[in-house]
């Protein structure tokens, strides 16, 4: 429209009129079609009344409808009501069936649990299972945990109360059954123990007989049976320590007591039967005759027993009554033997070593495996091995003084310890405490009775000690072995202190020949015996340490003992003696001596030299002073064969010397010189052959000597000595054989 107009800018008044005459032209044509349209106006006006009037009807119809369904609506809202308090209704009665369901299958005990509890019997293999299953019945019952409220219950409340009732009723009927067990086993194996040794406590019985001193065999008594008993209860063990620690420590208390009095004495009349074999005396079984007789003792002590049963968690102080009264009169049986005077070992033949080896294996096999069966049945009934931590420990104060487990601050609060090993090797420490003593009075016997005896000790006992730290380190047969080894080994340490002692203090007889001196054949004696026991052994180290102390202190004596010889020439000491340690170290073989054996081969072969030199001297004194002329001579710068025209030395002198050796008076000069040698020499160790050899082969580089001057001295003047060397060697030979 503006482009049509384009004027409108220029002309605003002129496009406004043009504007309103359209305007009107386009009204005229709306009312002329308005008008054209009416009676299509009128039909849709009419269609519309109809419309209204079919609506009203609908809205009627509807009011109708909606009164109708009011009361319907009232009636579904009163029925949806009600079925929601039906549904929360059966919601809860669910919830609390369920809670009644928990309590009911959770902490309802079987009658006849109650009754196994109650009335079970504990002897039987059958009433024990029943027993058990009940138990653990009991303990699943009072351990359920409880959901929130139910504690509050009176019904849970009073089912708790008959629980905890029922669990000390029958925690008290297992302890005291235990503890009667105990007993009986303990006074079983009182009566097997007197049996075994009554023989030695009939009066007027003859106690130097063999019979006395063999017929009892060196054994311990097997607690295996009692064991497997005991073992039938271990589950029940368990099932007390889970809900009442406090009998549980006292029979546990008790039952330390009770063995640690068993053993004690089973291992005194062990070591006792074992010293008296190793003696070959029964001088200290008298001792026997001191025990009271077996009926009155045994029923004596089962009625201690029965009197500290009542109170398993109290005081023991009946069986430590019993403990003194019983040990009273043994006390000194266990050192007793070592008053004996000590015995030489030269006393000694290899049987009585052999015996003594045998005997003390044969302990330490006896005393191992009742050890490891003791802590494996302790670890199995006690139940210490299935926790790293467990209530309750023996502290070392009550180690020491007899005392068990350290108390707790009240029953049932038990107090922790730092293992289960703890725990076992405490129990054992206090049921084998007299173990330890036993075995170290036992090598103290050994010692006395021959010192070479801690050779035997200190290899068995190592043995014991590498196979039980094997095992466990830490277990206390290893650590019990380990401290006796300690006191063997110091023993061993002794004897040879002892050794180099007696070497330092040997005298020598001023009347006669030295010879093979008493230490040399001791450590001869102590290095064959050594080697034998040795063999394949754990401490070689320590004997090796021995070898080398020892040999040391034989050279520096051998020395010592060869200046202060007044008699026998000190070559001669030193060359037999170090001859003999040579002799020895070659047979034996002993690696770390290799440098010693070089060392005493070497001295031996100087001094040999040496006194054959000494004691041959020069057996042709006149010739050896000419000819040393001679030499004096030509070292003065006259030529060889001038010598001869000095007057002191030419052929006629030679000659007058020559003929003052003829061969007759060299044979009695070599015969005189054997004889000497022969004097000086000991038989045992036979040298007179090679030390005579050596003289002769001296002899003869002397005689070659003088030859060889003769022929460069006087050439061609047919000087010649009145004797060959074929002569020197038939009279050697003659001499040796006449002699």
């Amino acid at each position: 429209m503006m482009e049509g107009c384009e004027y409108a800018i220029s002309n605003a008044e002129a496009f406004a009129e043009r504007l309103s005459r359209e305007l009107q032209v386009l009204d005229g044509a709306n009312i002329q079609s308005i008008m054209a349209s009416e009676k299509q106006v009128n039909i849709l006006m009419k269609l519309l009344d109809e419309a209204l009037k079919e609506v009203d009807q609908i809205e009627s119809k509807l009011s109708s409808y909606e009164e109708m369904l009011q009361s319907v609506k009232e009636q579904m809202d009163q029925i949806s009501e009600s079925n929601h308090l039906i549904h929360l209704s059966n919601t809860n009665n669910v919830k609390l069936l369920s809670e009644i369901e928990f309590l009911v299958n959770h902490m309802d005990l079987a009658k006849g649990h109650i009754k196994a509890l109650q009335e079970g019997d504990l002897a039987s293999s059958r009433g024990i299972e029943a027993c058990t299953n009940a138990a653990d019945a009991l303990l699943q019952c009072m351990n359920v945990a409880l959901r929130p409220g139910h504690d509050m219950l009176l019904a849970v409340k009073q089912q708790q109360q008959r629980f905890s009732d029922l669990r000390e009723h029958f925690a008290r009927r297992l302890a005291s059954h235990l503890n009667n067990v105990f007993v009986q086993q303990f006074t079983q194996a009182l009566l097997q123990l007197y049996n075994r040794s009554y023989f030695l406590s009939v009066p007027g019985h003859d106690q130097s007989s063999t019979l006395a001193q063999h017929s009892v065999e060196l054994t311990l008594p097997n607690h295996h049976p009692f064991h497997r008993d005991l073992l039938r209860y271990a589950k029940l063990m368990e099932w007390l320590k889970n809900t009442d620690y406090g009998k549980y420590e006292g029979l546990t208390k008790n039952y330390m007591d009770y063995l640690s009095r068993l053993y004690e004495r089973e291992i005194k009349d062990f070591f006792e039967v074992a010293k008296i074999k190793m003696t070959g005396t029964t001088k200290e079984s008298k001792k026997f005759a001191t025990l009271p007789r077996k009926e009155s003792a045994v029923k004596q002590e089962t009625e201690s027993l029965h009197g500290s049963s009542g109170k398993l968690t109290g005081s023991t102080s009946s069986l430590n009554k019993l403990s003194v009264q019983s040990s009273g009169n043994r006390r000194s049986q266990s050192s007793s033997l070592l008053d004996m005077g000590n015995m030489s070992a030269s006393d000694l033949d290899v049987a009585d070593r052999t015996k003594f080896d045998k005997i003390f294996e044969q302990v330490l096999s006896e005393l191992e495996p009742l050890c490891l069966a003791e802590q494996d049945f302790i670890s199995k009934f006690f139940k210490l091995q299935q926790h790293q931590s467990m209530p309750g420990t023996m502290t070392e104060a009550d180690d020491l003084d007899g005392g068990g487990l350290s108390r707790p601050h009240n029953s049932g609060t038990p107090l922790p310890v730092s293992s289960e090993k703890d725990m076992i090797r405490q129990m054992m420490t206090k049921i084998f405490r007299c173990i330890e003593p036993e075995l170290n009075n036992l090598i103290a016997l050994g010692d006395k009775i021959d010192s070479f005896n801690s050779l035997y000790m200190l290899v068995k006992m190592s043995h014991h000690v590498w196979t039980a730290q094997n095992v466990d380190p830490a277990s206390f047969l290893s650590t019990t072995l380990g401290n006796v080894l300690v006191t063997i080994k110091r023993n061993f340490d002794k004897c040879i202190s002892n050794q180099i002692r007696q070497m330092e203090e040997v005298k020598i007889s001023k009347k006669s020949k030295v010879g093979i001196l008493p230490f040399v054949a001791e450590f001869e004696e102590f290095a064959g015996l050594a080697e034998s026991i040795f063999k394949n052994a754990e401490r070689r180290g320590d004997l090796d340490k021995a070898y080398t102390k020892l040999i040391r202190g034989v050279f520096v004596n051998v020395e010592k003992v060869a200046n202060e010889s007044q008699k026998t020439p000190r070559d001669v000491v030193m060359m037999e003696n170090f001859h003999h340690i040579f002799a020895t170290l070659s047979r034996l073989k002993i690696s770390c001596l290799e440098a010693e054996k070089k060392e005493a081969k070497q001295k031996y072969t100087d001094h040999l030299q040496s006194y054959v030199i000494y004691s041959l001297g020069q057996p042709l004194e006149k010739l050896n002073h000419f000819f040393e002329g001679v030499e004096a001579r030509v070292a003065q710068g006259i030529r060889e064969e001038e010598v001869s025209y000095q007057l002191a030395f030419n052929k006629q002198e030679l000659r007058k010397v020559i003929k003052e050796y003829p061969g007759k008076e060299v044979k009695k000069g070599l015969d005189n010189l054997y004889k000497k040698v022969d004097k000086h020499l000991c038989e045992e160790e036979n040298l007179l052959q090679v030390v005579w050899h050596s003289m002769q082969d001296e002899f003869i580089r002397q005689y070659k000597h003088f030859e060889g001057l003769i022929a460069r001295c006087y050439p061609g003047s047919g000087v010649t000595m009145e004797f060959t060397i074929q002569d020197i060697l038939d009279y050697c030979s003659s001499i040796a054989q006449s002699h």
